[in-house]
């Protein structure tokens, strides 16, 4: 069995791999998988790592019946019933993604996204989310700092890079801890008091984003204590909010309590209440998972609404780890890269502005933002896919789909059959059929 991995194409900050040298080695002389990797001169991990590591080195992957990726793939890459494995972004009908997803169909491949490989639960197994929390908020600190100075604040947060510019993500933390006892030492500049960081979500990214907070002094708050905190603030403290979904939404009508479930199952019976927290919060750090059937966390007309009445105004970034456009962030209108990861948003004009000085807040959208520690989350995506590159391996996609006999958490990703939709994603013809493009 031959399996292969693509070259990243995204763009040149983009060199993370699916699958590590060290992990191809195990697979060639624990299950006899030969890897054939494409050359690439910017991949974290070079081709000689891979050769050492028993791969092959060569551009055509023709011999390959299973080829991994990490982001999408060029449409020349799709050879006719093929299997493609990496994230699609195309489940929620993105459209800069149907002419690859047509394409695929056309060719009748196989396409197992990594996103919908999940449990009985739904919960997915193989992701990058806590690395992109790890990353989200180093270059949000990190641009904190710099919009601060912009402002003639100074602040411990400028002497921040941005996760790009660290080694790896011990050398993140190892520097997180000295700055940690530089602000409990010294605090913060009374004129950025309370530094209050808003953190929208709970799941892996969260967790990531928090596992690098706590290096620093924080204090974490209920959103209840959020206007008390400004009573009488410490200086050399980081006050942290983690907002869940009773904290955001509301029922739509009076006589109703918040129930989940029911949220869940009838957003459309609820609305936003994020933008009372607005006014109060330092920084606010998007963790959540976002479909178009449930209410926007701060829309256009927030921010508006916050800038029109304030002259002094507290909120300086927004970090859509998530990164869904014109989304749960509704000014987030594009995604941006790692080495350009900012533009100011002005509320009132809604036009914007690259980097981060200038009338408005700062916006980091990075759609990659594990790339920017490669090294690290590389390594653990790779582990968590090990435990279904067998199993995918094994499977002899020619069959007719129910004669598969697939693994239950392998089905739930399979969005492609000989190129026809499976059924837990046939609402995506949809999608297709109204995409007007190429």
């Amino acid at each position: 069995m031959k399996i292969g991995i693509v070259k990243e194409t995204k763009n040149k900050w983009e060199i993370r791999v699916p699958i590590v040298p060290k992990d191809v080695g195990i697979l060639l002389k624990k299950y006899s998988i030969q890897t054939v990797i494409q050359p690439c001169d910017i991949r974290f991990f070079s081709d000689e790592d891979y050769k050492k590591s028993g791969a092959i080195v060569q551009d055509d992957l023709s011999d390959c019946s299973i080829i991994f990726g990490v982001k999408e793939m060029p449409k020349a890459i799709y050879k006719k019933g093929k299997t493609y494995v990496f994230f699609s972004h195309t489940i929620k009908g993105q459209s800069y993604n149907m002419p690859m997803l047509k394409k695929l169909i056309e060719m009748k491949c196989q396409l197992i996204d990594y996103e919908k490989i999940t449990d009985t639960k739904g919960r997915r197994l193989i992701f990058f989310g806590r690395h992109a929390g790890y990353a989200g908020i180093v270059d949000a600190l990190s641009f904190l700092g710099k919009r601060l100075k912009s402002e003639k604040i100074e602040n411990q947060f400028l002497k921040i890079r941005t996760a790009l510019e660290y080694e790896d993500l011990n050398d993140i933390k190892e520097h997180f801890k000295e700055l940690g006892r530089e602000i409990k030492r010294e605090g913060f500049h009374s004129s950025i008091l309370p530094v209050i960081i808003g953190i929208a979500g709970y799941g892996h990214v969260s967790k990531g984003v928090q596992e690098i907070l706590n290096i620093l002094p924080v204090k974490y708050i209920e959103p209840e204590e959020i206007q008390k905190i400004f009573k009488n603030p410490i200086s050399n403290v980081i006050y942290v909010v983690v907002f869940k979904e009773k904290d955001i939404v509301k029922p739509k009508s009076k006589e109703q309590e918040f129930d989940l479930q029911d949220y869940y199952a009838h957003p459309e019976k609820y609305v936003a209440c994020f933008d009372k927290y607005l006014p109060f919060l330092t920084m606010i750090i998007n963790a959540n998972y976002w479909t178009n059937k449930y209410p926007r966390l701060i829309t256009r007309s927030d921010l508006k609404s916050l800038y029109k009445d304030r002259i002094e105004r507290k909120l300086k970034i927004i970090a859509d780890i998530s990164c869904d456009i014109e989304g749960s962030i509704e000014c987030n209108t594009h995604s941006t890269e790692p080495g350009d990861p900012a533009y100011v948003y002005n509320p009132i004009s809604e036009k914007e502005t690259n980097g981060y000085k200038g009338n408005g807040l700062v916006i980091l959208a990075v759609d990659n933002l594990p790339a920017e520690i490669a090294k690290d989350s590389s390594a653990y995506f790779s582990h968590v896919l090990m435990k279904f590159i067998p199993e995918i391996t094994q499977i002899d996609f020619s069959k007719r789909f129910d004669e598969l006999n697939l693994p239950f958490e392998i089905e739930n990703g399979l969005i492609l059959h000989h190129g026809e939709l499976t059924s837990h994603f046939k609402y995506m013809k949809k999608f297709l059929e109204n995409f007007k493009g190429e």
